[in-house]
């Protein structure tokens, strides 16, 4: 059976449409060679699979058309914001400039291990304590040696295609990947703290592209955090981001991206997960920089008694714009996902929400779910909400739903009527809406961090 509101997530169209009222992103003429239109040199110091990956990338790059405004998979979007001619890969920073981002990178207090990359140059790294490192617990740059792994990591690496509408920009991301951070927790091993990974844009026009790949075996536990953070928050720039997270049989993940780009970076970045039997992903994308921001997300339910919790929050201001796909892909019988983006909005900024759950004939007995909520404190901001359904399978039990409203007046009036100034009492009230999601996590070793970020948010608006 299928149900209305299915979200077509090919990508369409070999032209850009150039509309008046929607400047589109131009590209270049065959023979012209700009920006990221350049094709990079193939990495040598890589194993033959990689360079080969890297190779077949920009042949994928090239032959597929930029994202038309009439795509179902860009629908809402302002493309104009997507010019990648605009942008060159970034460039290695001075010592001096790496170790005044490392002296930034404030995370949580108590953490098993910190890896910090700058321009995609991996400048700091505090190992794992022995005992983690004694079990098995890999955490590496992906330009280290890492031979002894090459079979998992052909297995895993960028294996899952971005069918949520940027393939292209998944190709450009595997053809200029030079950094990133693997993960890999063996079978039963359990990383109490979380570990934290830092990736740095700086300089007019740079582009980066952050890579985490996380391997959890059966059984084994771990929580990851993603910074995301711009050295000058007035700087343009660009970032293509992907995260392939593996859940591996029984495996309990807790995934974390806290996006605080500064206000000139345009940025995509392509989540994919897979769950095995009795595993369980919680993921966090917590939306706060940039001009314009793409958030893919796939969540594949491979085995049976999988489980995916979505979270997201996002705070729009001015004329940001955030632009999130997701992709509920129930695969076994018996799993359960649940989906709860929360988003705020103010001046006349805008955010965009496109969310698929989609029953697969054999996974009978799903449980799935898939909430968008929008606050909006302007009359001037947008929120584009389409929540879907694709159900092929009988005995199964999904809902969906979003919801658009404006601050309450009498929540208002309370606050203002102990002195509170209005612009002060929306924030509050806004804090209030969006702290629910945080509270999901259960985590105290990365809540407060989290909400210290929202906080500033609120104090540069």
């Amino acid at each position: 059976m299928i149900t209305d509101n299915i979200t077509d997530t090919t990508l369409q169209g070999t032209t850009v449409v150039i509309d008046e009222d929607e400047p589109q992103p131009a590209k270049p003429a065959p023979t012209e060679n700009v920006g990221l239109f350049i094709r990079p040199p193939i990495q040598t110091d890589q194993p033959p699979w990689f360079q080969e990956r890297q190779f077949r990338a920009w042949e994928t790059f090239e032959s597929l058309p930029l994202p038309h405004r009439k795509d179902q998979a860009w629908r809402f979007t302002t493309l104009g914001k997507l010019d990648l001619s605009k942008y060159t890969p970034a460039k290695s920073l001075a010592t001096a400039q790496a170790d005044a981002l490392v002296g930034r990178s404030e995370g949580n207090p108590m953490v098993a291990a910190t890896m910090i990359f700058a321009n995609d140059k991996l400048v700091h790294r505090r190992l794992l304590n022995a005992e983690l490192e004694a079990k098995g617990v890999v955490f590496a740059p992906l330009e280290q040696d890492l031979s002894a792994y090459a079979d998992i990591m052909q297995r895993y690496f960028m294996v899952n295609d971005a069918t949520l509408g940027s393939r292209k920009f998944a190709a450009l991301h595997q053809t200029h990947i030079r950094s990133g951070c693997f993960i890999h927790v063996p079978k039963n091993v359990k990383v109490d703290l979380p570990v934290e990974v830092f990736h740095w844009i700086s300089g007019d026009g740079a582009a980066i592209f952050p890579h985490t790949l996380l391997i959890a075996e059966e059984g084994s536990s771990i929580t990851l955090v993603d910074y995301l953070e711009s050295a000058d928050r007035r700087q343009p720039g660009f970032t293509c981001g992907v995260s392939d997270l593996h859940i591996g049989p029984g495996a309990n993940v807790t995934y974390l991206a806290a996006q605080n780009w500064g206000e000139e970076v345009a940025s995509i970045k392509i989540n994919t997960a897979s769950v095995e039997r009795d595993g369980h992903l919680t993921s966090l994308h917590l939306n706060l920089g940039g001009r314009y921001s793409r958030l893919e997300s796939l969540n594949k339910l491979t085995g049976a008694g999988a489980r995916s919790d979505m979270l997201s929050a996002t705070v729009a201001t001015g004329t940001q714009e955030f632009d999130q796909r997701t992709l509920q892909d129930h695969l076994a019988p018996h799993t359960f996902s649940d989906l709860l983006y929360k988003n705020s909005l103010s001046d006349k900024s805008k955010t965009i929400f496109s969310g698929l759950i989609r029953v697969a004939p054999a996974a009978q007995f799903t449980d799935a779910y898939q909430k968008v909520r929008n606050l909006m404190l302007s009359d001037d901001a947008e929120a584009d909400s389409m929540p879907g359904l694709e159900i092929l399978a009988d005995e199964v039990r999904c809902t969906h739903g979003a919801t658009s409203g404006h601050v309450d007046d009498a929540e208002l009036f309370y606050l203002e009527s102990r002195g509170i100034p209005r612009l002060k009492a929306q924030q509050l009230i806004t804090q209030g809406f969006l702290t629910e999601i945080l509270e999901r996590l259960g985590n105290e070793h990365v809540t407060h961090k989290l909400a210290t970020l929202l906080a500033d948010k609120f104090a540069r608006m």
